[in-house]
């Protein structure tokens, strides 16, 4: 069995997610979710969809971006 990196519990039916040449051990997608996926730097909320990006950074959604400045981004659809 293998543990969790994120929680911690030991299961026999983990899976491993390869992110920018790193290995990484999950028992679920929501700890996956909770290592790996930004954080939206205006609402705070984990983006798991497309998102939009600017500078560097990636938002949620157009409206987050505009938010803080960003202008000229749309929703991908």
């Amino acid at each position: 069995m293998a543990t969790c990196e994120m929680c911690g519990n030991e299961y026999d039916k983990t899976f491993e997610v390869t992110m920018r040449g790193e290995s990484h051990t999950f028992d679920s997608f929501e700890c996956a979710i909770h290592a790996l996926a930004p954080t939206c730097p205006h609402c705070g909320c984990r983006v798991i969809g497309h998102g939009v990006e600017a500078d560097g950074q990636i938002f949620c959604c157009a409206h987050c971006a505009e938010t803080v400045g960003v202008e000229g981004l749309t929703d991908r659809v």
